[in-house]
C-alpha cells in the first residue's frame, strides 16, 4: 500500500472526494405538469426497504412538484449523456418540456405516476418514505418501490459530479467478492 502525503485542503472543495454517487435524472409529474432535474446530492440509507435519501434545492423548479406528488423516478444516466445532463440543469422546467426539448422518452412506470426516461440505463420508483427533514433540510428519504435496470451495458459508465463544471466517470469494477463473509455482501 502506498502512504500518501497530504496538504491542506479547502473545505469548500470536499465534494470533490465525498460526492461519489453517479448523477441522476429526477423526473417527476403532478397536475399534468413533468418535470426532469439533474441531481447529485444523494445517497443510500439502507438496503431492505431500499431507502435513499436526497436533497433538492426548493429554488428548483421540480422541489414543489416532488413534494406534493410525494414520488418520483430516479433516472441513472451514462457518459454518453453528459451533454443533455448538464443542458437539464442549466434549464428550468418551468420555461420549457424538457423531455421534447432535450428528445428524451417518456417511459410508463409500473407503480408511481412519474415517467421513467428511456435513454437512461436504469430507472428506480420511488415513494416518499420520510418527509420530516424537507422542510429544514430539504432532504426527502424516499423508498424504491420498483427498479429497472438494463441488462446491458454490464459496466455502464456513470457520471459523478466533482463541482466546479467537471465530472468523473465511473464504470470498471474491481471485485473482492471473495474475501467478504456471504452474510455481509
Amino acid at each position: 500500500m502506498k502512504l500518501y502525503r497530504k496538504n491542506d485542503f479547502p473545505l469548500h472543495r470536499v465534494r470533490e472526494h465525498l460526492e461519489t454517487g453517479p448523477v441522476v435524472l429526477v423526473s417527476s409529474t403532478f397536475m399534468g405538469e413533468t418535470n426532469i432535474m439533474t441531481m447529485a446530492w444523494h445517497m443510500m440509507m439502507e438496503f431492505t426497504p431500499a431507502l435513499f435519501a436526497s436533497i433538492i434545492s426548493n429554488q428548483n423548479h421540480s422541489f414543489e412538484l416532488i413534494r406534493k406528488a410525494r414520488e418520483c423516478v430516479i433516472n441513472v444516466p451514462t457518459v454518453d449523456m453528459i451533454d443533455t445532463v448538464v443542458r437539464i440543469g442549466n434549464s428550468t422546467g418551468g420555461d420549457i418540456d424538457k423531455f421534447e426539448k432535450f428528445g428524451l422518452t417518456k417511459a410508463p412506470a409500473a407503480i408511481v405516476k412519474a415517467p421513467l426516461i428511456g435513454e437512461c440505463y436504469a430507472s428506480f420508483e420511488c415513494r416518499l418514505a420520510d418527509g420530516s427533514k424537507i422542510d429544514k433540510y430539504n432532504m426527502f428519504i424516499w423508498e424504491v418501490v420498483k427498479a429497472h435496470v438494463s441488462p446491458s451495458p454490464k459496466r455502464p459508465k456513470t457520471i459523478h459530479y466533482k463541482g466546479n463544471g467537471e465530472f468523473r466517470i465511473a464504470g470498471e469494477t474491481i471485485s473482492r467478492r471473495r474475501m467478504f463473509r456471504p452474510e455481509i455482501l
